[in-house]
């Protein structure tokens, strides 16, 4: 019994699916009797080249294509097994025995790119002065390993890989012609398994056709393949674009204990960004090419976690220089009690009457930015002191006597930097601060970033976003804002929350 690949294999060009730019142009260069000495197929594999080569050499002498048959006019050579000089060298001396039944004599060359330096240039001395009876048909799917001198001596056809619409068509006639009871939703799968390549799509037809009893269905299919279900994929993509470690490393143990291979379930994940791409993809789909082995599991993992890796990073530096001043404002515009979570967020603020005072850092009115939430204002900002320290004072730092009061706004003071310059704005992503008074103390935690940051030019940068009327302090890299000044409900809310206030980046942290 022949497997369907074979069986279905096209014998004229009207036959070939999903190839018509190739077809139509070789359909008709037939009928004008204008034929080319060398042509060359390429494109991905299963897409009929070598199919269209043989029923191209067939029409071409007028001979009658049966897939069994053999005419001496019609020679194959496998360039991977026949790449070596010698083997051109012969191919050329026989080049010029003219053909025996048919007007001419062609040569297929599969896997052309397989050739030898040496064995090109020695098929390229015939390309230049081939017989009139010779034609060579060559077939790649890496064309760009084929020689210029050898792609410009030849008529260049693509084959691409099949519509998903085409695909299941003609997989739909094949399963009816065979009596093969299957449903839509499990051929859906087998199309998107087989990627556009008609013998693979049907090869994988044939395996799941082997399977007896009842009609064919979408599970069977899944189970068959030892392949994942489009749920989990998507539950893991979620996890992944959450940042939720847990999630991604509990679908991802589920998909791998199925008996599901990494190779597979990164080829399913790309399939499915390609459905539907979005930009937060673009930094996994560069990734997950590089997942295999040896220990393709663990290179899986470290490519699902790596945003989750990077929020946590973020997290840290936005809650160490967020805290403070988040706590001081809170207790200074609502005094009360906090309601706070085990897992250290404030969930709810009651007003009560307190004798706390606490003194807003002096600074200037643009850099204002307030968000009410329950009658209090969120602001951000940290706070410390440095005996080592690069110091820039531009102008009054005191501001005027409307803004005395005013909070110290980080994000706002990130985008216009960012507006100037990307570099000094990156830089203070990785970089803590705090406010004093009516300055700015910024602490770089690596000795390229204080480099950076104390260039003249990007000095000039950070003073010109404050609008030169404060004093910015960089401090010496791996130092750490310290609370000197902490009063006694500060340091109570410290101790409830393990000594931080969180902000998960989501917005206001009271809410």
């Amino acid at each position: 019994m022949k497997a369907l690949y074979r069986k279905y294999r096209p014998c004229k060009l009207s036959d070939v699916v999903g190839q018509e730019q190739v077809t139509r142009v070789l359909e008709n260069s037939l009928k004008q009797g204008k034929i080319n000495h060398a042509y060359l197929f390429i494109g991905p594999r299963g897409t009929g080249k070598t199919s269209v080569a043989r029923i191209f050499a067939h029409e071409v002498n007028n001979f009658k294509y049966e897939l069994e048959d053999d005419y001496v006019d019609i020679v194959e050579i496998d360039g991977a097994s026949n790449r070596g000089i010698d083997s051109i060298r012969e191919l050329r001396e026989k080049v010029a025995i003219a053909p025996t039944s048919g007007k001419y004599k062609i040569y297929i060359i599969d896997e052309v790119h397989m050739l030898t330096k040496e064995a090109f240039n020695a098929l390229l001395k015939t390309l230049e002065e081939p017989p009139e009876h010779a034609i060579f048909i060559m077939a790649t799917t890496d064309a760009y390993k084929v020689p210029i001198t050898i792609t410009s001596r030849a008529q260049t056809y693509t084959f691409k890989l099949a519509d998903k619409n085409v695909m299941f068509r003609f997989l739909k006639s094949v399963s009816n012609k065979e009596g093969i009871k299957i449903d839509d939703g499990a051929l859906k799968i087998i199309v998107k398994r087989g990627g556009g390549s008609f013998r693979d799509s049907l090869s994988l037809l044939d395996q799941v056709s082997m399977l007896s009893g009842e009609e064919i269905t979408e599970a069977i299919v899944i189970k068959t393949l030892g392949l994942p279900e489009d749920e989990k994929i998507h539950e893991l993509l979620e996890g992944y674009l959450s940042g939720d470690i847990s999630i991604v490393t509990e679908k991802l143990k589920e998909l791998l204990i199925s008996g599901i291979k990494p190779e597979t379930l990164v080829e399913e994940i790309i399939n499915t960004i390609l459905e539907e791409p979005k930009p937060e993809f673009l930094p996994l789909l560069s990734k997950l090419p590089e997942v295999r082995s040896p220990y393709a599991e663990a290179k899986l993992l470290v490519v699902l976690t790596a945003r989750a890796t990077k929020n946590e990073s973020v997290r840290a530096v936005a809650s160490s220089s967020y805290s403070r001043t988040t706590v001081e404002s809170s207790l200074k515009n609502n005094p009360g009690k906090l309601t706070i979570t085990k897992q250290g967020q404030i969930q709810k603020i009651e007003k009560v009457e307190t004798e706390n005072k606490i003194d807003k850092p002096k600074m200037m009115g643009p850099l204002v930015e307030e968000s009410k939430i329950n009658g209090v204002v969120n602001e951000g900002g940290a706070s410390k002191n440095s005996e080592n320290r690069d110091s820039m004072d531009e102008g009054s730092a005191s501001g005027s006597s409307d803004n005395e009061n005013v909070e110290f706004v980080w994000e706002t003071f990130l985008e216009r930097v960012k507006n100037t310059s990307d570099a000094v704005y990156s830089q203070l992503l990785k970089t803590k601060h705090q406010v004093i008074g009516s300055s700015l103390e910024l602490y770089p935690q690596k000795k390229i970033v204080k480099s950076i940051l104390s260039r003249e030019n990007n000095k000039r940068i950070l003073v010109d976003a404050m609008n030169g009327q404060v004093k910015i302090t960089i401090h010496e890299f791996g130092e750490s804002p310290v609370d000197d000044n902490k009063d006694e409900t500060l340091a109570k809310i410290s101790d409830i929350m393990g000594g931080e206030v969180i902000n998960d980046g989501g917005g206001n942290p009271f809410e």
